[in-house]
Parts: C-alpha cells; sequence; structure tokens
C-alpha cells in the first residue's frame, strides 16, 4: 500500500516505472518526473487503462475514491473510461448551454405569438441589461445572488419597474430551460421579495385647460431642439396619440392629405393591446386630420420625406426618434412634472368632453373615446366601430385645432427657424477654445 511519504519519495528514473497500490490503481512515473494515477482493467475482454490525474493535483485519497468508483462502474457492467468521456462531454455541452444561448432559443420559439414591437422590446432589454453580465455563463450554474446581482444594476438607475419586468423574464426564460432539461431550478423565483418596491404611481401630469396647452406650445417653438421633434410635439398636441404610436409613423399610413378627407391609419400591430388587438382584421386605428395637422405633415415632409419614417431618429435616420425626446423638449420648456406627452391625451379628453357638456353634445363622449382609441369592455363592440362616427370624430378633430392652435407660429416656419443654441453646447464649445491658451501660458 502506498502512502503520501513514498509517493513524494519517488524520483524520476531513465524508465517509466509504477508505484502499486491496491486493486490495479498504481502511480505511474514517467522519465520526466510526472507522476500519474492509473488504474488497469479489464472490459468485454479487452485490457483497458484509466487515467485518474496527476499526482500531487489528485490525492492518494482521492485516486483511491474515483478508483472505488470506477470498480462499481464495472460491476454494474460499465465502462469507466467511456463514462468519464461521457461526463467530460455532458460538461462541454452544459458550458456551451449558456444564458444568452437559451434565451435566444426562448425568444425565437416565443416570437411568432408576439407583437412585433414587444418582441423586438423584450430582446433588446436582454441585449441592453442581461447579456453583458450573465449572458456568457452556463445557465445550470447560475444562482439567485448573480441574478440579484443584476436586477440591482438595473434598480441603481431608478429603473424599478424594469427590474421587476426583467426578472420576470428571467424567470420564464429559466421556466423554458428547466422543461428542456437545460437546467434545474429557476435562481430568479425568489429573487423578487428582495426588489425594491414600486413607487406609487400617480396620473401622469397634464395641463388641461387650453390656454395653458397654448402657452406650451408656443414654449417649445422656440427651443432649440431640431424642427422634426418640434412638429413631433405638434402633431401628437393635434391627434393626441399615443407617444409610441407617434413615434413609429411611417408616410405610408397616411392617406388623402391632398384631399379632402386626410387620415392617418395606424395599424393594429402598432396600438397598444393584447395579441388577440393586434391581429384584429381592420383593426387598425383611424385618425381623421384636421387642416392644422396636415399642414405639420407637409412641414416634416420636407425634412424626412426621403425616408420610411415621419419623425427618425436624429443620428440613425432608419430607427425611430428617441423616445425620451419629447419628454425632454417639455422638461426644457420648463414644464418638467407639469406635464409629459402622454398629457396630451388627458388633455383632449377633458377639453373635449368639457366642451361636448357645455354644447349640449353628450353623445360626443362615445366618440371622443374612440378618437382616444380606448379599448372598450366588449371587443365584439370595439371591433365594429374601429371606423365609427367617422364624420363626427372629423368634425372633433378641426375644433380642436381651431382651439389649441391660435397664435402659434406657422408648421412652415417652424423647420426654418434657427434653433436656439443650446448653453450645454456653447460651454463647451467656450471650454475648448480655451484650453490652447492654458497650454501656451504653461
Amino acid at each position: 500500500m502506498l502512502n503520501d511519504a513514498k509517493l513524494r519519495a519517488a524520483k524520476r528514473r531513465e524508465k517509466a516505472y509504477k508505484l502499486t497500490d491496491a486493486h490495479q490503481l498504481y502511480l505511474f512515473v514517467t522519465p520526466t518526473g510526472s507522476k500519474l494515477w492509473r488504474m488497469d482493467y479489464g472490459f468485454d475482454g479487452k485490457r483497458k487503462c484509466l487515467s485518474i490525474g496527476p499526482y500531487p493535483l489528485v490525492s492518494l485519497i482521492e485516486a483511491r475514491e474515483k478508483r472505488d468508483e470506477a470498480r462499481k462502474l464495472l460491476a454494474k457492467g460499465k465502462d469507466p473510461s467511456v463514462v468519464k468521456k461521457l461526463r467530460i462531454q455532458a460538461n462541454i455541452e452544459s458550458a456551451r448551454m449558456t444564458f444568452e444561448f437559451v434565451a435566444r432559443e426562448w425568444h425565437e420559439a416565443n416570437k411568432p405569438q408576439w407583437a412585433k414591437v414587444h418582441a423586438a422590446e423584450v430582446i433588446r432589454t436582454l441585449e441592453r441589461d442581461v447579456f453583458p453580465r450573465i449572458g456568457t455563463l452556463p445557465i445550470r450554474d447560475l444562482t439567485p445572488p448573480k441574478v440579484l446581482e443584476v436586477l440591482r444594476a438595473i434598480e441603481d438607475r431608478s429603473a424599478i419597474e424594469t427590474a421587476k419586468r426583467i426578472r420576470q423574464r428571467i424567470s420564464t426564460i429559466y421556466a423554458y430551460a428547466i422543461a428542456s432539461g437545460l437546467a434545474d431550478s429557476d435562481p430568479a423565483e425568489k429573487v423578487g421579495a428582495a426588489l425594491k418596491p414600486l413607487p406609487k404611481k400617480g396620473r401622469q401630469p397634464a395641463i388641461t385647460n387650453i390656454v395653458g396647452l397654448r402657452r406650451l406650445l408656443a414654449t417649445v417653438d422656440e427651443d432649440f431642439a431640431r424642427p422634426v421633434t418640434r412638429l413631433a410635439l405638434r402633431l401628437i398636441a393635434l391627434t393626441a396619440v399615443r407617444p409610441g404610436e407617434l413615434r413609429g409613423a411611417l408616410w405610408e399610413e397616411f392617406e388623402s392629405l391632398e384631399g379632402d378627407a386626410p387620415l392617418w391609419r395606424i395599424p393594429a400591430a402598432r396600438m397598444k393591446g393584447d395579441l388577440d388587438r393586434k391581429d384584429e382584421l381592420d383593426g387598425d386605428h383611424l385618425v381623421p386630420l384636421a387642416p392644422e395637422s396636415v399642414a405639420v405633415l407637409k412641414a416634416v415632409w420636407s425634412l424626412s420625406g426621403h425616408g420610411h419614417l415621419v419623425f427618425p431618429n436624429n443620428r440613425h435616420s432608419h430607427r425611430p426618434m428617441s423616445e425620451n425626446a419629447l419628454g425632454y423638449l417639455i422638461n426644457r420648456a420648463g414644464y418638467h412634472g407639469r406635464h409629459v406627452p402622454h398629457g396630451f391625451r388627458a388633455a383632449f379628453s377633458t377639453i373635449m368632453n368639457e366642451w361636448a357638456k357645455e354644447h349640449g353634445r353628450p353623445d360626443d363622449r362615445e366618440v371622443i373615446d374612440l378618437m382616444l382609441a380606448h379599448t372598450p369592455k366588449n371587443k365584439v363592440e370595439g371591433a365594429y366601430n374601429r371606423a365609427a362616427y367617422m364624420p363626427r370624430r372629423r368634425e372633433l378633430a378641426c375644433i380642436w385645432a381651431n382651439m389649441l392652435m391660435p397664435g402659434l407660429t406657422d408648421p412652415v416656419s417652424l423647420t426654418n427657424l434657427p434653433c436656439k443654441e443650446s448653453p450645454f453646447k456653447r460651454d463647451r464649445v467656450e471650454r475648448r477654445t480655451a484650453r490652447p491658451a492654458l497650454r501656451l501660458v504653461q
């Protein structure tokens, strides 16, 4: 029987030799001095050798444990060398099954049942917040603390709701992995209790009197933002569509801009709602356009008519404008916490319902809800009413525009107005031009 003293004392010789232990286990000492644990055994009438590992990386006790494990496999009619190769291959395959690999597989499997906008948003958030941190790790090896680390980084930028939504997506990915035999448990399942609670949501701030809205739009017209952004805010004020619907607007969605009944046909797939709503036949949202809205679109055409998007991104013309562009524009105008882009919908609803009440038109409430694309409780009735009351909707759109636009700059003039220089940009220029003088003094 071997012991550590004998193993340490073993020196290299001109020829390789063995130091035997028991039950076919021995230490093979090479002419270079390497010491390797091996075990000879017979299987299926053949003489074989199992490599166990180098000494002292594999100690005497560990070598005997591996030998005993191999003997148990032989007793069950299994070849220890084959079992070892299969384990190595399984470990390699497990390492290949990274979180990102499985997450993308899950995304591809579910994408057909999602709206295109939602599918793109799901993979975009994973690529931005999750893959850079844990994407390369084997999905089977992830632990709750590691998942929590990912979510804490999202919370640190005050995106509490995003952190909770991404935790749910990670958990859903693990449900897919467990069902596919790629993971044994969901490390994101218990992490939710450790996340920060959502702040209490209030109503989105909105100015709901016509004078205040006119003043806001007039202030925005004087901002240093690019003309496309200012015109986008003008159109969302006139149409009261959702910000996401405005940002994704395509020129092909507009009809009869030179005719008597100009219309914006927003595809159902781009509308807010569940998949049934997005797949609904004839479920497009129809927005009748007042002459003031048409004037805005004609002004924008001179800026972005060469592309597909009405309001493209400043840096990448094939992408929609930033989702924060309109909000930043309103904030710079001094309305932070007082109004947001979505607030034009509340303003339109409040002001127009009050107008309808004053003018004895109680039925206009239903028409106004249709103009805002509010989802009715009765889906069949909602589908039937998509194009209902179109003449009255057009009348109300014109009434709203006549209330909102007096005293504001003509849209064409907005494309020619010189943008006010950003004070931040000016400050950078001043500091940049000051540096050479400092070097000269030095």
